[in-house]
Formats: structure tokens, C-alpha cells, sequence
């Protein structure tokens, strides 16, 4: 798995590293990964793309190899300004190493990983050719249009940001049951994860430092990102399927369903890997 890559461990500020692979070799390519996963989410696109893109992957701040800071207060280091400038940095010193000349990248991204986008693209939209963004919408449009199926749908959104350690200990009682039940209670089952995969995974779920992570992302993006998203939108430079994101953005949005459950990038890799080379192209 990732055979073509090359492991790296990057500081971004005090006592935060971001783990992440790189390879390949053409522009720059950035895939960012969602809950409660890590870079292993790509392992069935990254090797193709490769052909075409010089592809980094990274675990998010709190996931996989990743640090796990302490939230702080208001839970700001959680906060996708902070994931974001992680990534931001985290491409400025790789791309510095290649040859320097251009430090903008695109950007495929899944779940959480595509709400730091978002905030990515509002904060440094300079560096930011183009984005794929998988099965999400606008954290602020979610948040104020809850609905009792949406409740329903995505409980873990209320019980994830429910005060420290309600939630951590609920899920390091048996991670089994979440990896089982969770993810493999959805549209596909456990049959797209690799067992590799799946070890990684289940390793998050299992240590305290990463699920109270896990938990302090959740948590900003019900507080700080809240609020930040709110004044984006009084000043106009926040942007929003396919009509919420319209709502939102400066730049033409385009989009289309897939058939597939919420792991885009291992349930229908093919589809990823298509969408990338045309719409990137």
C-alpha cells in the first residue's frame, strides 16, 4: 500500500507535526481525508494519480500520525483555520523542496477534510487552483437547516460535541462497535475497507488522545467555525450540493451524484480518480 510514496513528518507550529506520504510527480495535488480516517482513505486513487500529479496525503491534525495538541480554549486548535494553515504549511515546505516556483496545488478532499478545505479556500484562495470536494455541504447550512432525518442520519455530530469525556469514553468503551456499526453501517458495509485500512481506523478509535481529537474537531466546527463561517458570509467571501455551495462561492460550482455511500474515495475509487484527471485537467 502507497508503494510509490515516501513518508514525511513536517512541524507546522510548536509541538505540532503533520504526518502525510508524498509522491509522483506534475502539479501539485493535495488529498485530505475525513472522520474517523487518515490518509489510508486514499490508497485506492493515489498510486493513479501519481501518473499525472505530485499527490500528498496527510492525517489531519488529531488523526492517525498526526499531533494531537490540546484543544485550547473555545476549541480553536481544532478549528479548520488552524487544520487549514496546517495543510498550507505543510505544501509551502514541500513544494519549496521541489523547485519553489509554485506554490499553488489542487485539492481533493473527503468529509472533514473537505470542510478545512473550504476554510482553506477562503483564507488562501491565492493558493488554490481548483477543488473537488466529496459529500459534504457547507458546515453553516447543515448546522441551520437540521432536520430530524439529518438528526437521525448524523447523530455523531451531536454526540461528539457533547462535554469532554462523555463522548471519549462512550467510544473507547468498545471502538469495535463503532467501526462495525458506524462505518459499517452505511450504504456499502465493511466490504470497501482494506483490512490494512481498517487497522488503521480501528487504532484511532482504540487511544484517547486521538478520539478527544477527534471529538475537539467536532466540537470547533460547532463553535469557532460556526462563527467564522457567519462573518464570512456578512462579508460575502464565504462559498456553497450543488445549489449550497452555489449560495456561497465567487467561482463556478459544478458537481454530480455518484452511486455510492459517504466513502467516495474507497467505495467508488474509479469514479475519484476520473473526476480528478477531467476536472483537473
Amino acid at each position: 500500500m502507497f508503494e510509490q510514496f515516501t513518508p514525511f513528518d513536517i512541524s507546522v507550529e510548536q509541538d505540532v507535526t503533520i504526518h502525510g506520504i508524498h509522491g509522483g510527480s506534475g502539479p501539485a495535488l493535495l488529498l485530505l481525508h475525513g472522520f474517523p480516517q487518515t490518509h489510508h482513505i486514499w490508497h485506492c486513487v493515489a498510486d493513479e494519480l501519481t501518473k499525472s500529479y505530485y499527490v500528498v496525503a496527510i492525517d489531519l491534525r488529531g488523526y492517525g500520525r498526526s499531533s494531537k495538541p490540546d484543544g485550547g480554549e473555545g476549541h480553536v486548535q481544532y478549528g479548520k483555520k488552524a487544520m487549514a494553515q496546517d495543510a498550507v504549511r505543510v505544501m509551502d515546505e514541500l513544494l519549496k523542496r521541489r523547485d519553489g516556483n509554485d506554490s499553488s496545488f489542487y485539492i481533493c478532499a473527503h468529509d472533514r477534510g473537505a470542510r478545512v478545505t473550504h476554510r482553506l479556500c477562503v483564507d488562501y484562495p491565492h493558493l488554490v487552483k481548483k477543488v473537488i470536494l466529496l459529500d459534504i455541504c457547507p458546515t453553516l447550512a447543515m448546522y441551520t437547516q437540521t432536520t430530524q432525518e439529518f438528526a437521525q442520519s448524523y447523530f455523531h455530530w451531536f454526540f461528539l460535541i457533547q462535554q469532554s469525556p462523555l463522548p471519549e469514553i462512550s467510544i473507547l468503551t468498545n471502538p469495535q462497535v463503532w467501526v462495525e456499526s458506524f462505518m459499517g453501517g452505511r450504504y456499502a458495509g465493511l466490504a470497501p475497507f482494506e483490512e490494512e485500512c481498517l487497522k488503521e481506523y480501528k487504532a484511532n478509535l482504540a487511544d484517547y488522545e486521538t478520539v478527544h481529537a477527534m471529538c475537539e474537531d467536532y466540537r470547533a466546527s460547532a463553535s469557532v467555525d460556526l462563527r467564522e463561517a457567519e462573518e464570512d458570509v456578512a462579508e460575502g467571501k464565504c462559498f456553497d450540493p450543488l445549489e449550497e455551495w452555489r449560495k456561497v462561492s465567487s467561482q463556478s460550482v459544478d458537481g454530480k451524484a455518484v452511486d455510492s455511500g459517504h466513502y467516495i474515495p474507497e467505495e467508488r475509487p474509479e469514479e475519484v480518480i476520473a473526476n480528478v484527471l477531467e476536472f483537473f485537467k
